[in-house]
C-alpha cells in the first residue's frame, strides 16, 4: 500500500496539477499522510528551478495549514480520529512515548525538529501538541520557522546545485537533523538559564 502512495505521489510531480497536489500533500502530510512532501517537492524543484521559491511558499503555508488541522484533531478529536490514525501506522507507542515528555520545551523542540527533519514525524507531534494543549500561537510561529526555513532552504539549494545536492541531503540528513536538534536544545536551554 504505501509503494502504491508513494509511486503515485511521484506520477504528481509531472502533473499539470502538481501546485494543488503538492498543496493538498503538504497539507495532510503534517496530519495523516504517511508519505512526506518531499517525494513531491524535490522533483518539481528540479523539473522547473525557476519556481522553486513559489513551491516552498505552497508547501510552508500548506504545511503549516496542515499542522493546525493536526493540532485541532488532538485537542478536540484525539479518540474519534488520531487514535485510530496513529495505530492504523504502528506510532501510537510512539505518540504514547513522546506524550510522557510534555514540557513546554519538549513539545518546542519536537515541533523544530520534526518541521526541518521528520523526526519524530510531523503528523504525531502536531497531534500531541493538541492533546496537551500547546499554545496556538507559539505552535504555529515553530511551524513556520520549522517547515518555512526546510522548504526555503531545500529550493534554494536544489535551485542552486540541482542535482548534486539531491544525493548530498539524501546521505547526511540524519547528520543535519542531529546537528540542528543540539543548536535548538542549546537554544533553549539558554534561554530558559
Amino acid at each position: 500500500m504505501f509503494r502504491k502512495l508513494y509511486d503515485w505521489t511521484l506520477r504528481q510531480a509531472a502533473s499539470p496539477r502538481a501546485e494543488p497536489v503538492l498543496g493538498a500533500i503538504s497539507f495532510v502530510e503534517s496530519s495523516v499522510f504517511p508519505i512526506p512532501a518531499d517525494v513531491l517537492f524535490v522533483p518539481m524543484c528540479l523539473s522547473r528551478p525557476e519556481r522553486a521559491m513559489r513551491y516552498a511558499l505552497i508547501a510552508t503555508v500548506t504545511s503549516v495549514l496542515g499542522g493546525i488541522f493536526g493540532w485541532a484533531i488532538g485537542l478536540w478529536f484525539f479518540d474519534l480520529i488520531a487514535q485510530p490514525v496513529l495505530e492504523f501506522y504502528g506510532k501510537l507507542d510512539a505518540f504514547n512515548a513522546l506524550k510522557s515528555e510534555t514540557g513546554e520545551t519538549a513539545i518546542l523542540v519536537m515541533l523544530v525538529t520534526s518541521g526541518l527533519s521528520h523526526l519524530p514525524p510531523m503528523k504525531v507531534v502536531t497531534i500531541l501538541s493538541g492533546v496537551v494543549a500547546f499554545d496556538l500561537k507559539l505552535f504555529i510561529i515553530s511551524a513556520i520557522i520549522a517547515r518555512g526555513g526546510r522548504f526555503y532552504l531545500l529550493a534554494w539549494l536544489l535551485q542552486r546545485h540541482g542535482l548534486a545536492i539531491t544525493g548530498f541531503i539524501e546521505r547526511r540528513l540524519p547528520w543535519v537533523a542531529l546537528v540542528t536538534c543540539l543548536a535548538l536544545a542549546g537554544g533553549a536551554f539558554l534561554l530558559k538559564h
